[in-house]
């Protein structure tokens, strides 16, 4: 029976998350900041660890350097372990000179040091999913069925099947047929897997486990096929026996600010869906050395806060405050993601507005990306749902999301709301 030092994961880096900006404005998708302390990469490295699969492949290309210096940062196995976590970026080389043109063609581009790990199998993830998943129990049932290809499957409603890769399964669990992000309601019909009515078809999520003789034939004998999803997995069903493991736990594709904002302020609910406090799967993340965040005389009421912080005289509700946040008396702050800052503001006497949030600010319904300067009475409103895309400046609309993007400096008494 094949182990698990058999494995080889590859994690999908990112490409330019333009549904994300201005979030991926100076990092990757993987590398924006999530729950207050962790980055989105964090998860699916930590499911790998808790596998018991140690030797990783991250695939980067865009806006990269902070994904980077996290990873090598982080993520180190000692002497006497086998593991590591290896960065592939995106290179020239003599037989191309193009950067990964999709998911398929990232993979493809890097099959010689693929095939120097001598893996016999796999495992494709993508970086900027919130879920906790055994990516062993996936494994296991891929030897189980005979699978030359096994795809992660997990139910889907209606409305969100434009998203997604939707199949067909057999009764046992080989997928017959399969359609990438149908947009035709005649087509969504044909795919219907259940009775569940409100989640009626089967989605791909996008982990793939291969037999690696078989992506190396798949990946070098249909060299313009550039995208798993939408090229390699609806031609391969055809030829080789692809099979779909089913995964029905709390899933998020953070594709989109308004999921990103969404998935953010659901944690900070009394059960959250997603379980960050499970000693035996906990997830992994930079090791920072902070003092405790000191709250003095404030409210604060459905709050994820993390380390490091300092809170006078507020009032919060329902936010996400993060690493070494500073909020000033008088502040209040709902529906929102502060995602606090990277250092402490020593050198005070040489900004005008210091790091954080300046006092009697009103925050509702914002993102707030790292290290912002918000002056004396600063107030951001949300715009309604699906408000045009609105680029100031200073700051953006999504959604009807005010976004301050990392390091802007917003002067006191600026106001940002609908008319």
């Amino acid at each position: 029976m094949p182990g698990l030092n058999d494995v080889l994961a590859v994690i999908m880096g990112g490409g330019r998350g333009a549904r994300l900006f201005p979030l991926t404005q100076m990092r990757s998708k993987p590398a924006v900041p999530i729950a207050g302390k962790y980055r989105l990469i964090d998860v699916t490295l930590s499911n790998c660890i808790n596998s018991g699969i140690y030797r990783v492949a991250v695939l980067t290309q865009f806006n990269s350097v902070s994904l980077h210096r996290h990873i090598t940062s982080t993520y180190q196995f000692d002497t006497f372990h086998t593991g590591w976590v290896q960065i592939l970026a995106a290179e020239q080389t003599m037989e191309s000179e193009d950067w990964y043109q999709g998911t398929a063609d990232a993979v493809r581009k890097q099959l010689f040091e693929i095939k120097a790990t001598r893996a016999k199998y796999v495992l494709i993830l993508a970086g900027d999913h919130l879920y906790r998943m055994d990516y062993a129990a996936m494994t296991d049932y891929h030897w189980q069925t005979g699978a030359d290809i096994t795809v992660a499957v997990h139910p889907v409603p209606r409305h969100e099947a434009g998203r997604f890769g939707i199949l067909k399964r057999q009764a046992n669990g080989q997928i017959t047929d399969f359609v990438e992000k149908p947009k035709d309601p005649q087509v969504i019909e044909q795919f219907i897997s259940s009775d569940d009515p409100k989640r009626p078809l089967l989605g791909s999520m996008g982990i793939y486990v291969f037999n690696v003789e078989v992506l190396i034939d798949l990946l070098t004998g249909y060299p313009h096929y550039d995208d798993f999803g939408g090229d390699i997995i609806p031609h391969a069903i055809h030829s080789h026996n692809v099979y779909g493991y089913n995964f029905d736990g709390y899933w998020q594709d953070i594709g989109t600010i308004r999921s990103f904002y969404d998935t953010n302020l659901e944690l900070t609910l009394s059960d959250p869906p997603f379980n960050f406090y499970d000693p035996q799967r906990p997830i992994y993340t930079h090791a920072r050395f902070l003092p405790g965040s000191l709250v003095e005389n404030s409210v604060l009421k459905d709050v994820l806060l993390a380390e490091g912080c300092r809170i006078r005289c507020a009032e919060i509700t329902h936010s996400v405050v993060g690493l070494r946040s500073q909020i000033s008396a008088g502040t209040c702050i709902r529906d929102s993601i502060v995602m606090g800052q990277d250092y402490y503001d020593i050198d005070r006497h040489l900004h005008t507005i210091p790091l954080g949030i300046g006092p009697n600010c009103h925050i509702e319904g914002a993102i707030l990306d790292k290290n912002v300067r918000l002056g004396e009475g600063v107030v951001i409103k949300p715009f309604p749902r699906h408000t045009p895309d609105i680029n100031n400046e200073l700051w953006y609309v999504r959604d009807g999301i005010v976004i301050i993007p990392k390091d802007t400096v917003l002067p006191a008494g600026t106001r940002i709301a609908p008319d």
